[in-house]
């Protein structure tokens, strides 16, 4: 069955740095988009970044521009986000999440989705 594994949340001081990465289980993620989101206490879950299949495409939303930075190494099975100049704000749980068709591009419906890892922006 798919599967997705997030690690590398923790607690970091504002300014800091953070690489979050989603691992595939039981299947290729290489044949997938992959979309970081993440949810702030109290807020509604929200679309961070994403990635094409082949990495060639890739978007973020305003908020995470210029700070955030997504690639994958479909040999690791792998999608990174790295996080720079960590702010509070950034507080919340981080989710990748995949459509549920291999091939279809960043924007369709997400089906599968990790458990999340918490990342604490704090002092």
């Amino acid at each position: 069955q798919l599967q997705l594994v997030e690690s590398g949340g923790g607690l970091v001081q504002p300014g800091g740095s953070l690489t979050l990465s989603c691992t595939g289980s039981g299947f290729s993620l290489g044949y997938y988009a992959v979309g970081w989101f993440r949810q702030a206490p109290g807020k509604e879950r929200e679309g961070v970044s994403c990635i094409s299949r082949s990495g060639n495409m890739i978007n973020y939303v305003d908020s995470a521009s210029g700070r955030f930075t997504i690639s994958r190494d479909n040999a690791k099975n792998t999608v990174y986000l790295q996080i720079h100049s960590l702010k509070p704000e950034d507080t919340g749980v981080y989710y990748c999440a995949a459509p549920g068709q291999h091939g279809a591009p960043c924007g369709y419906a997400m089906s599968f989705w990790g458990k999340g890892t918490q990342v604490t922006v704090s002092s």
